[in-house]
């Protein structure tokens, strides 16, 4: 088989997720352990770190891994699900797993899959673990793909955990409250290791604690140790944050080339991790962490994250899809220079398509479309669920539709915005 011919198979014979949904959550890890037996256990060839959360858990991961580049190490990076193309999912120092690597890799194990019949990101997570260890890695910054107890990438002992901030997402799998899927969060909190939480929940500090003190985990609250404040933000360029700890500023102009405003809740997270990874043996200079936050989607390939794909008018991608990611999105949509919204619009029907909708702006002018997966909502519900919010506009069937139409109908001080769903920012990104 050829490359596109071994992605038609492992979208074929393998469950996946983010095309079927729930019927690809395996709620144990009998399979990822026994793949895991079949590669000789290649995560424990190398160091890890341990990221999961409901939201900012890839910039987190990104982040890091660009700092720890900057710093000399060799650093592979799984994060998932993909945009443009599966590859994005697997990288060494920012490039890509190759092609002839995944065709061979699918080649050489197709018997144990066939055997075992793992999910699409069982196969998947056993192919990161398996590529890093034969490049030889230092260390692999190693995004959670759903929840954290019972998804395929805890079977690592990590250096550190991050836990980022816990919200209302996958609510069918992983329960209809914060404290149900804090728990399941929670589970990656591992025997006498470090365990970072990005955001305090003042209804989740006991939990969090309580199963750290249990596996006698160090725990740090980030949010309670850094102070930062955004200094600017510029759509042409970066944005740039004070942080501060103690009363004392460690960064007067710490620049990012990650444009949304809600990195200023990522941030502390990881300037938390690097003390401790300091104190694990890694080696980590100041310059490092400037000239790698600096750097992040030069370094590490990072798209979907308030990307500026065009001008006059001003066209924004971003991959959040949760009541709390299109907060941060409306928010930063109105402290954004324009005249009139455009809004193309998709979303999946296992969200809270209510609690979404209800925060979007009814003065934008809205692009319904289907995103090209199963799981998208059909346009004509989305539409007509949106209606019921006071939020009007046409239907396209499918996402590039949408887009012309808002291009042909915005003006060039106006704002074409994308998003909904991490699949409707995935079909714009493959049209540029």
């Amino acid at each position: 088989m050829n490359y596109q011919q071994t992605l038609d198979y492992l979208y074929s014979q393998l469950p996946m997720y983010q095309r079927v949904g729930k019927m690809a959550y395996k709620a144990n890890l009998d399979n990822t352990i026994a793949l895991d037996q079949h590669f000789k256990h290649p995560h424990t060839k190398y160091k890890t770190i341990h990221v999961a959360g409901t939201n900012g858990k890839g910039s987190t991961s990104h982040m890091l891994a660009s700092v720890l580049m900057d710093a000399g190490y060799s650093v592979g990076l799984y994060t998932s699900p993909h945009l443009k193309s599966f590859r994005e999912r697997i990288r060494v120092n920012g490039q890509m797993v190759p092609e002839q690597f995944v065709v061979d890799f699918t080649a050489l194990h197709q018997g144990i899959f066939e055997e075992l019949k793992p999910s699409f990101f069982e196969m998947t997570v056993a192919m990161a673990f398996e590529y890093f260890a034969q490049q030889k890695v230092d260390v692999a910054v190693i995004e959670v793909g759903l929840g954290g107890r019972l998804d395929s990438t805890n079977i690592i002992s990590p250096e550190i955990s991050i836990i980022t901030n816990i919200g209302l997402d996958h609510t069918d799998l992983l329960g209809n409250t914060i404290e149900l899927i804090a728990a399941e969060k929670a589970g990656i909190i591992k025997p006498d290791t470090p365990i970072v939480i990005g955001e305090t929940q003042p209804q989740l500090i006991a939990l969090f604690e309580e199963r750290a003190k249990k596996l006698n985990a160090p725990i740090l609250f980030a949010d309670k140790m850094y102070s930062v404040s955004i200094k600017e933000s510029n759509e042409q360029g970066k944005q740039a944050f004070k942080v501060e700890r103690n009363g004392s500023i460690l960064f007067e102009n710490l620049s990012i080339d990650l444009l949304g405003n809600y990195q200023i809740k990522n941030l502390p997270g990881v300037l938390t991790a690097i003390p401790l990874l300091v104190e694990k043996g890694f080696c980590i200079k100041k310059k490092n962490i400037t000239n790698g936050l600096a750097n992040i989607v030069t370094k590490t390939g990072l798209i979907g994250r308030w990307q500026l794909l065009g001008r006059n008018p001003l066209i924004i991608c971003d991959t959040g899809h949760n009541v709390d990611g299109i907060r941060c999105i409306v928010e930063q949509i109105s402290k954004t220079p324009h005249n009139k919204t455009h809004f193309v619009l998709g979303m999946v029907g296992d969200k809270d398509i209510d609690g979404i909708l209800e925060l979007l702006p009814k003065s934008a002018r809205y692009y319904f479309a289907n995103a090209s997966i199963p799981r998208a909502l059909s346009v004509n519900e989305l539409a007509t669920k949106s209606k019921s919010h006071g939020l009007i506009g046409q239907s396209y069937q499918s996402v590039s539709e949408a887009i012309k139409n808002a291009k042909t109908n915005a003006q060039p001080n106006d704002l074409i915005f994308i998003g909904g769903s991490t699949f409707t920012v995935a079909d714009a990104l493959i049209l540029q």
